[in-house]
């Protein structure tokens, strides 16, 4: 790299070369060493990624995140597997903001969700730690309880069974869990309500075009379909149909694949938007009868509403 610079020998501004390697400022013309030993203030590109020693091969710590204050100075203690004192760092504590922090970004990064519903989880959480009321209670039932209010917030609604799933795993959805998790969510809400105001914790309602993109996509519907069933979905909003969202999203994704000839089975969508196949037969069923006002007009011209046939 070169640069202009004035030359003691030459006596006049001439071009300077800069040797990353020695440290020296060369005059070009004259060879004159100008300076040595100087300091590169340049941006280091090389991140050690490759290096294949044990340690860390990141040169710097973290951002700052202004929700943790000076908690972030905290002191690990490191050890082998026997540690007592390890152990005891790596428990979960309510009480302890960061480690409550990368439990909501491990649970967000596996319901893949974007930075703003992180921050919003993590903003409530800090909250409700300041007002001391994290203090008895299960850390990854509050966590998850916050990620489910930060997406009904942001638009982003995820099911009760979706959110409990990144607790106890799948198959360990059970009735005593979700009365648990949804006990949490009440909670959070009255204590935030009281102390920052209805404005800050307004959930607002879901509706079962929150989740039919999603759906969707899993169960490898083309774009037509899906535009089908949105539009399905947005016509229900005149009737008055007495089931949950997620029921009334699964079925009307049946209806549709019965009228495409879709070989998408029942239980995949059961699998998918984990709710009962018994469930989703009875809110079919409440739906059949209004198939010519619900489904989108070019599709009732095209499509043989025979098809549609009891299940």
């Amino acid at each position: 790299m070169s640069e202009e610079n004035y030359c003691m020998d030459c006596r006049r501004r001439t071009t300077v070369v800069l040797d990353r390697a020695s440290g020296d400022a060369v005059c070009l013309e004259c060879g004159l060493v100008l300076e040595s030993r100087f300091i590169d203030e340049t941006a280091e590109w090389r991140n050690f990624a490759d290096d294949s020693s044990g340690h860390d091969p990141n040169r710097v710590g973290s951002p700052v995140n202004p929700l943790l204050g000076d908690t972030v100075l905290s002191t690990v203690v490191s050890g082998g597997p026997a540690s007592g004192l390890s152990r005891l760092c790596r428990r979960p504590d309510p009480d302890n903001v960061l480690f409550a922090f990368n439990t909501i970004a491990d649970m967000a990064d596996r319901l893949s969700l974007v930075a703003t519903i992180k921050d919003r989880a993590c903003e409530m959480y800090k909250k409700l730690h300041d007002l001391k009321s994290t203090r008895g209670k299960k850390l990854e039932i509050l966590a998850a309880a916050c990620i489910f209010i930060a997406c009904r917030q942001e638009g982003k609604s995820r099911t009760v069974k979706e959110v409990c799933s990144i607790v106890n795993g799948r198959e360990c959805i059970n009735r005593a869990g979700m009365k648990e998790f949804n006990r949490a969510v009440e909670f959070i809400k009255e204590k935030l309500k009281v102390e920052m105001g209805e404005s800050f914790i307004e959930m607002g309602t879901a509706n079962a075009g929150d989740y039919l993109k999603r759906f969707c996509s899993k169960l490898g519907m083309s774009h037509e379909d899906t535009r089908i069933v949105g539009e399905t979905i947005h016509n229900l909003e005149q009737l008055d149909i007495r089931r949950s969202p997620i029921s009334i999203a699964a079925a009307v994704i049946f209806m549709i694949n019965q009228l495409t000839g879709s070989k998408i089975s029942l239980r995949d969508i059961a699998r998918v938007t984990m709710v009962g196949e018994g469930t989703i037969k009875n809110t079919y069923r409440d739906l059949q009868p209004y198939a010519h006002r619900i489904l989108p007009e070019r599709c009732v011209k095209g499509w043989d509403l025979k098809n549609l046939g009891p299940v």
